[in-house]
């Protein structure tokens, strides 16, 4: 290739008149970072889609009932007033949003001494948490880094007890952290910020695409004199520039054209690429795009089967995570009250309630079956 080049300018030195050859070749896309920090910013901070996909998550989790057997256990009174300065539904949509940004969220149970049983539980970012590998594979702790001061926490040799909670969402190439769905969507979040920073470009400047004016040597003149030029250039800037300017025509002088230089909407595809790139977003996070109100998408037939489905396949398989999670790390922390179950409340969610009607009427018109297992079949304690 650039044995050709060399040769081509060789022949155009030897002919009669110069001549100016352009070369232009396609660059790499630029992405932006992938870590927390880079998530947090241009994923939760700056893209709508992720943002409503992160916190319809969060709420909806931290909406689910979690339900402590026995329930006078004191971890349910934990779970409630987790902290003064949270309750536990503000907690959980930290924990969550935590989760889904980082693909790691982290709890601290803070004790009065060394082995007691916890008094307050507080969630901590993600980004100032780092994991201490052990020689076994297994993490030895943890370590919390605020501003200058450094915190080591230690599982307790003994009973193997932990004072942090470390959830995370599986990495096949990663034994200590967990990969989290603003990854997968990143490349994603990239090209529909980048086709909105477009869009904002284009309507700043009088909503046109780029181009340039052609001065095709009228009068004589092979180019523009510095005077005309300089006129030229402050008319462009002052009377054709800026949204406020956006539509007025352009009038050219003679041996003036205008070349437009780059793609228009249509060509691109703009509106339709950016609702590709929305509708991978919410594949990543698992949110059907119906609600999100992105257009073209019909897979469910309505919004409550879209609803039904966030709950079922995104919301339900993460709380029963989480509420296993919380059992084993708290539940033998009070060895005076016994060993507590958690788990969480289906009844107590508004979403399954057309489930839960069907299941009772199919077991209604069920004469072959028993009160007492019709009662257990449903889900309920006690005959």
């Amino acid at each position: 290739m650039l044995n050709w080049l060399r040769r081509a300018l060789g022949a155009e030195r030897k002919g009669a008149s110069d001549a100016l050859i352009a070369w232009h070749a396609l660059g790499r896309p630029a992405w932006s970072a992938r870590d927390y920090a880079a998530f947090a910013r241009e994923g939760y901070g700056r893209n709508a889609v992720a943002y409503r996909c992160v916190r319809l998550i969060a709420e909806a989790g931290a909406s689910v009932a979690l339900k402590v057997t026995p329930s006078d256990h004191p971890l349910a009174q934990l779970l409630a007033a987790p902290n003064p300065e949270q309750t536990g539904a503000e907690l959980f949509e930290t924990f969550f949003g935590h989760l889904q940004v980082a693909g790691n969220a982290y709890m601290q149970a803070a004790s009065l001494e060394a082995g007691a049983p916890p008094r307050e539980i507080f969630a901590l970012r993600p980004d100032r948490v780092c994991v201490l590998p052990g020689p076994n594979g297994w993490p030895l702790g943890w370590e919390l880094r605020a501003g200058a001061q450094v915190t080591r926490f230690e599982r307790d040799p003994f009973t193997d007890q932990s004072p942090i909670l470390h959830l995370k969402l599986f990495a096949p190439a990663d034994d200590w952290y967990g990969q989290s769905p603003m990854a997968a969507a990143a490349y994603a979040i990239d090209i529909h910020n980048a086709g909105g920073a477009w869009n904002k470009a284009l309507i700043d400047n009088a909503a046109r695409p780029s181009g340039a004016l052609v001065y095709s040597g009228a009068g004589g003149g092979d180019r523009l004199t510095t005077e005309q030029f300089a006129r030229l250039k402050g008319e462009l800037e002052e009377a054709h520039a800026g949204a406020a300017n956006a539509g007025r025509p352009l009038l050219l002088e003679g041996g003036l054209d205008w070349k437009p230089m780059s793609l228009t909407p249509t060509d691109m595809d703009f509106i339709e690429a950016r609702h590709a790139a929305a509708r991978e977003i919410a594949l990543a996070f698992g949110v059907p795009p119906m609600l999100l109100g992105i257009p073209g998408d019909n897979t469910y037939a309505n919004y409550r089967e879209a609803n039904l489905a966030l709950w079922r396949q995104t919301i339900l398989p993460l709380a029963q995570k989480t509420a296993r999670a919380l059992e084993v790390w708290l539940g033998a922390r009070w060895p005076d009250a016994g060993a507590a179950q958690v788990a969480i409340d289906l009844d107590a969610i508004p979403a399954l309630s057309a489930e839960r009607d069907a299941l009772w009427a199919r077991l209604d018109g069920a004469s072959f079956v028993s009160d007492e297992e019709k009662r257990r079949l449903a889900g309920l304690d006690g005959p």
